[in-house]
């Protein structure tokens, strides 16, 4: 009998592209559930009543909650013979701690995209630091964990479809901040994986624009 594979999940959400990266790179056949974020279903309550958000996997009938625990999961339970996670513990510490990391820093692109004046400019400024110390961190080398796609970049890469939609509302340049970055981020973007994963950059502006016009008129 086949696995159940459910992922509750929101088309933007770069967590919820966390998850599908990573079933995608394992082979894993799986039914995307869209979620509204303003009617979440019955079935997103119940397997997830702490947060009550994406994304959730429901794997035979057992939820996973949290994008990385979820992206952990996943590697840890379909094909072992190409993992995403190192097998030396002290690597798969650091991989851990750079995906924590994304999670702690990255996220500021809020504040990026949805301020103004003064506040926006410091939100950017928080966020092109944490991206130039990912960049030390990735150096020359093709993936965060050398020349094998794993854990970090799947933690990662996900952000790379709001890259336009941040510069368009705040007036910078990944590729100029960032060179080394942007020129990873194209090479995740040449495995099919990644590539069917990420939303359109454009689609992804566009929904931004109208969540900003929303909350600047409240």
């Amino acid at each position: 009998m086949a696995d159940e594979v459910i992922l509750l999940d929101f088309w933007p959400s770069p967590f919820g592209m966390r998850a599908r990266i990573a079933l995608r790179e394992k082979g894993v056949d799986f039914d995307p559930r869209v979620e509204d974020p303003r009617n979440k279903s019955p079935l997103l309550l119940e397997t997830n009543p702490v947060h009550k958000k994406i994304p959730v996997l429901v794997h035979n009938g057992k939820p996973v909650c949290e994008s990385l625990i979820i992206v952990q999961y996943i590697d840890e339970t379909w094909g072992p013979e190409s993992p995403l996670l190192p097998s030396d513990p002290h690597e798969r510490a650091c991989a851990r701690f750079w995906a924590d990391y994304v999670d702690k820093k990255i996220p500021v692109i809020g504040a990026v995209w949805a301020s103004t004046g003064e506040a926006q400019e410091a939100a950017k400024k928080e966020y092109i630091e944490g991206l130039k110390v990912l960049e030390g961190e990735l150096g020359d080398k093709a993936y965060f964990g050398g020349d094998r796609f794993g854990y970090v970049d799947v933690s990662l890469i996900p952000f790379y479809s709001w890259f336009y939609a941040l510069e368009t509302f705040s007036d910078f340049s990944h590729e100029e901040e960032c060179p080394k970055l942007v020129g990873w981020a194209k090479r995740c973007m040449q495995r099919e994986s990644v590539a069917k994963s990420l939303p359109d950059s454009h689609k992804v502006y566009d929904f931004m624009l109208e969540l900003r016009k929303k909350i600047q008129a409240q």
